[in-house]
């Protein structure tokens, strides 16, 4: 498949991430096997010492290299190489030699050369910045040493500096690739549960799910506020935060759709985000088509649209697809994340739920810090999910508790 294979090009190294049972062990075997190997069985190749560093020497063993994908699972007979326990190598007929090291353990790297590596699932090692460091000093053998990184990805920092690095390279592919090779149950299981979740994303689909340092909110956050199930709601409002350009290269136009329940006092008020609508490179015209039918299919009791940058040109658009739209202006007096901040306290309190598939939305959340919006672009669908919950729970919530004013 694609993904197992090296690119072309001059890199350091190669970092295959993709979702549980995608095939990375595979990839990671014959990278190691075309490293080591000549065109026949005694002939050098254009590695000779391999270093094998898993989380733990167990898992070097029994994953990378007795693994139903691993080393000798891959070797033809005439080139598999020789596992010696003692020394905790394999040597092949060649001459070539693979060590095995543990991440427990980053000064078992000093000391020992290599002129290529294989690393399997960094992103779960505690010690993997130190480990990662004491590689790249014992990666000093030949004309080009290169690594091949086999991981699931997370969101540690070892792993997006690696990332960042311009000598890097990177494929991934979710569990799916590999379907021919898994039980069909698993994935309809796995899918069945964690589809549309911040965790499938990360296991499943192999995509990096980065948070911003000091970030408002967070994928653990996000994973704890999943809900499948929707109450009968009191109001459900569609926010939009109108884009002024249009065409492929324009800023999105947010559109969010948010249901609330609000008996009771203020504090007892919940709220589920239903969907995320968001369109972008439509026209004017478009993006309100695009709103107004967002009402209709969630049965919605109110328009809210930022008229910062449109003015009275976003409330005539709406109009001219539906004069009888319940619509309300909103004005930003207070910066994105000044607006943001209390809604992001809503989420800590508990009282806002999302419902599975909103992958997008939730990105952009994970990149609004106190510093502000660190992502690419501007959160649109950050902007249209805060102005959403403002309309239902934070603004009523002020006039609720408003003191009435007796006349005498």
């Amino acid at each position: 498949m694609e993904h197992q294979l090296p690119p072309a090009g001059n890199w350091r190294t190669w970092v295959i991430m993709g979702g549980r049972g995608a095939g990375k062990t595979r990839a990671g075997a014959e990278w190691v096997r075309a490293q080591v190997e000549g065109s026949r069985p005694f002939d050098p190749g254009r590695a000779r010492r391999v270093a094998l560093v898993g989380e733990t020497i167990d898992q070097v063993r029994e994953v990378m290299i007795f693994g139903d994908s691993g080393i000798l699972a891959c070797s033809p007979p005439d080139r598999r190489p020789t596992w010696e326990a003692s020394r905790k190598r394999l040597v092949w007929p060649n001459g070539a030699v693979a060590t095995v090291h543990s991440a427990h353990d980053p000064d078992g790297l000093r000391g020992p050369q290599f002129d290529a590596a294989w690393v399997d699932e960094m992103a779960k090692w505690k010690k993997a910045q130190e480990t990662w460091d004491q590689l790249q000093f014992a990666l000093r053998l030949g004309d080009d040493p290169r690594v091949c990184v086999t991981t699931t990805p997370r969101n540690v920092g070892v792993l997006k500096k690696v990332l960042a690095a311009c000598s890097t390279v990177t494929t991934h592919a979710p569990t799916e690739a590999n379907a021919a090779n898994l039980a069909a149950s698993f994935l309809e299981e796995v899918r069945t549960r964690y589809d549309g979740t911040r965790l499938g994303r990360q296991e499943l689909d192999g995509v990096l799910l980065a948070d911003a340092e000091g970030a408002l909110w967070t994928s653990a956050g996000m994973e704890a506020c999943r809900t499948d199930k929707t109450p009968h709601f009191d109001r459900i409002v569609v926010a939009v935060d109108p884009s002024t350009t249009s065409g492929s290269t324009s800023d999105e136009c947010g559109i969010v759709v948010v249901g609330a329940v609000t008996q009771g006092p203020p504090q007892d008020w919940r709220a589920v985000v239903l969907a995320d609508c968001t369109v972008q490179g439509a026209t004017p015209t478009g993006w309100a088509r695009a709103a107004i039918a967002a009402m209709e299919m969630y049965g919605a009791d109110r328009l809210v649209a930022e008229v910062n940058q449109g003015g009275q040109m976003v409330a005539e658009v709406i109009r001219q697809i539906d004069p009888l739209v319940p619509y309300k202006g909103v004005h930003a007096s207070r910066g994105k994340v000044a607006r943001a901040e209390p809604v992001a306290a809503l989420y800590e309190q508990g009282r806002v739920a999302h419902v599975r598939g909103l992958d997008a939305l939730e990105d952009q959340m994970c990149a609004m810090t106190a510093r502000g919006f660190e992502g690419a672009g501007s959160p649109d669908r950050v902007d249209a999910l805060v102005w959403a919950l403002h309309e239902l729970l934070i603004e009523p919530a002020a006039h609720w508790r408003r003191p009435q004013v007796r006349s005498l």
